[in-house]
């Protein structure tokens, strides 16, 4: 049995080669996009595919820049003094 071989659409690896060349397989799979299919004695055992497409921004930093609007006196308190410590006690 051969030790990479191609079937339909999903290469196929012995775990054997796998163990061996794992951090090629990983860049590999990286590179193409495409999954391939770890086999011991013929059986499927494992697939290594992609990660998926990030739904987030590259840079989430400043995502939300320029997206709020301050409305009223930001500084100064909401209650009086005598309210907050009705609110108290």
């Amino acid at each position: 049995m051969s030790k990479v071989r191609k079937q339909t659409e999903m290469e196929e690896v012995s775990i054997s080669h796998f163990k061996a060349t794992c951090l090629a397989i990983l860049a590999k799979v990286n590179r193409t996009k495409k999954p391939i299919l770890v086999l011991r004695k013929g059986e499927p055992i494992a697939q290594v595919g992609p990660p998926p497409p990030s739904s987030m921004p590259q840079s989430w930093l400043g995502s939300f820049a320029s997206s709020g609007a301050i409305t009223g006196d930001i500084i100064d308190p909401i209650s009086s003094s005598e309210e907050w410590e009705a609110l108290r006690a």
